[in-house]
């Protein structure tokens, strides 16, 4: 045995950009895209990608460079998935819903060759580029054109493509060769992608992905999620945020039918579903909470298959959203993951007990999926595991194959999470149940400190949300003279109210519900709660809210308490 080594042959890189090439011989004549009227095979969109790739390659992009691209969920969002890292090159996919200065700053980070832009986005990425200092060069901006409705007619393909821009999109994509043999990674370990984090919670840092970890990450998710061959997926996730979970590769591995939509609309999910025979769609639980308020609600004819991820949903969202016909798949990630690695599986036992009750249970993020080799929930001085009681707190931390190479240009940041004892740290606070299944309480920064007590604003964020008058709730520290801290509630109401609630009406509810230090000594009404692009609600910008607000002061906060 001793004698038998690896060879060539069983040592080629992991790589989920085969997964397309795959796709076109098996799924050939099959739908691979659909975008208002427009549609393509999945042989058509791997000759278009191979022609994307060429064409990179011919202008002198390969090995090493970073491609940027600001683009909503369209056709062309799709293809630079493949066709950027198929020229050799390592894609960046930015948030359409920053501001030109953030865009800007990471610009100047990760310092791009070309920057594709989606014609609604013109104006962000030209603002974004003329703020750069003189001595650095921007990169080469291309222009995705869209003569679509959605589009609006002034920025269609019909206007008149600004100077600045030095090519159009499907130009680049005529010229190139449909037979271009595309550069696969000399090791697995090669970048593939650089995604900046969301900056919830601090500035945004870039983190990088390997070929081997997206692979796993891909094939791990479809498994997981238990998705068949040849699904309709519809894109309801941004393809920025973290590659959509990974799912870009994951439909072509299953030969999938991607229903592009530009912006999230529920009146429009609702079309689309129906026209189109939706199987499956991801997104926060934001979406699922748009979904199941909507006007226009009607239960579905056919289950779709929903995986919600990205802050912990509110059982009563949930159970809502189940309600409609939508099998609701609950699980756990970060960009720094490159999709979800910690998920909620379901036992069949579950299925008997009361609604409410499966409600909570599908709350909890769950366990490891099958590609993350641990997952654990720590204390983060001592780093031994925490009691399995579903009470104590502790730092949730991984290890596996998808977890990212590290921080781009941040040794100090990547140093700080991946320790030397082999764990991610997450910053994510949690619980580990009795059964194995790990809950997440908060994020280290949001955890409130009041009266030298702990409390999750995400138990306070529970228990808002299964008030009848509120739509969304987010729980945040504000400071107090006397406590230190106490949670400051700000929530948005629904449309349809006659009656509406008062600050005090709130606080009874909750007093009802909760220990009285967890109950919110402030509420605040707002139109709508601030979010990232990807439904996360910023807590940050609420914090500096809460702040502004100025400190409680002790006589009334001890009268409340």
């Amino acid at each position: 045995m001793e004698e038998l080594k690896p060879r060539p042959a069983s040592c080629f890189p992991f790589t989920p950009l085969g997964f397309l090439e795959r796709a076109a011989t098996v799924y050939g004549d099959c739908t691979s895209i659909i975008y208002n009227n427009t549609s393509f095979t999945w042989s058509q969109t791997h000759r278009r990608c191979l022609q994307l790739a060429s064409s990179l390659s011919s202008i002198g992009i390969g090995s090493g460079h970073v491609v940027s691209v600001l683009a909503y969920n369209i056709p062309a969002m799709y293809e630079i998935q493949f066709g950027v890292p198929m020229s050799g090159a390592i894609l960046n996919c930015i948030n359409t819903r920053l501001d030109a200065r953030t865009v800007s700053v990471l610009l100047r980070h990760c310092e791009p060759k070309l920057l594709f832009v989606d014609t609604l986005s013109q104006s962000l990425a030209l603002e974004a580029i003329s703020l750069f200092p003189p001595n650095k060069s921007p990169p080469l901006l291309v222009l995705i054109q869209d003569d679509h409705d959605d589009a609006g007619g002034s920025n269609s393909s019909l206007s008149t493509v600004d100077s600045r821009f030095c090519c159009t999109y499907e130009s680049l994509v005529e010229k190139g060769d449909p037979n271009f043999k595309w550069i696969r990674p000399k090791s697995e370990w090669s970048p593939i992608v650089l995604n900046y984090t969301s900056g919830t919670t601090s500035s945004p840092k870039g983190v990088v992905h390997s070929h081997r970890g997206i692979f796993t990450m891909t094939v791990d998710s479809l498994i997981d999620w238990e998705v068949p061959k040849q699904p309709v997926y519809l894109w309801t996730l941004p393809m920025f945020h973290a590659n959509g979970w990974s799912f870009t590769w994951g439909m072509a591995a299953v030969g999938g039918t991607n229903v592009c939509v530009r912006k999230f609309d529920a009146s429009t999910v609702y079309s689309l579903i129906k026209k189109h025979g939706v199987t499956h769609m991801c997104g926060a639980p934001v979406v699922l909470n748009m979904l199941s308020n909507s006007p226009e609600i009607k239960p579905l004819p056919n289950p779709v298959q929903i995986l919600t991820a990205g802050a912990p949903p509110p059982a009563a969202v949930l159970s809502r959203t189940e309600s409609l016909g939508f099998v609701v798949s609950h699980g756990y990630g970060l960009t720094e993951t490159g999709g979800l690695v910690v998920s909620c599986a379901w036992k069949r036992e579950w299925n008997k007990l009361p609604a409410t009750e499966r409600a909570r249970l599908k709350a909890r993020q769950g366990v490891r999926t099958i590609g993350m080799t641990e997952a654990d929930v720590v204390d983060p001085e001592s780093g031994l595991s925490v009691k399995r009681d579903g009470s104590t707190l502790g730092e949730i931390v991984l290890r596996g194959a998808s977890v990212m190479l590290g921080y781009l240009k941040d040794p100090n940041a990547t140093n700080k999470c991946m320790k030397e004892n082999g764990w991610f740290y997450t910053g994510d606070v949690g619980v580990m149940h009795s059964d194995g299944y790990m809950e997440i309480k908060d994020r280290s920064k949001d955890v409130i400190i009041s009266g030298g007590e702990n409390l999750s604003s995400v138990e306070v964020e529970s228990v808002l949300y299964n008030h009848p008058a509120i739509n969304e709730a987010a729980v945040v520290a504000r400071p107090d003279e006397y406590w230190g801290e106490t949670p400051c509630a700000f929530v948005s109401l629904k449309n349809e109210l006659t009656q509406k609630p008062s600050e005090q009406d709130i606080i009874q509810y909750c007093r009802a519900k909760l220990p009285h230090y967890m109950v919110p000594k402030t509420v605040v009404f707002k139109e709508e709660l601030p979010k990232t692009s990807t439904g996360k609600i910023q807590k940050f910008a609420l914090r500096d809210m809460a702040k502004a607000l100025g400190p409680s002061s002790s006589s009334s906060r001890m009268s409340r308490m």
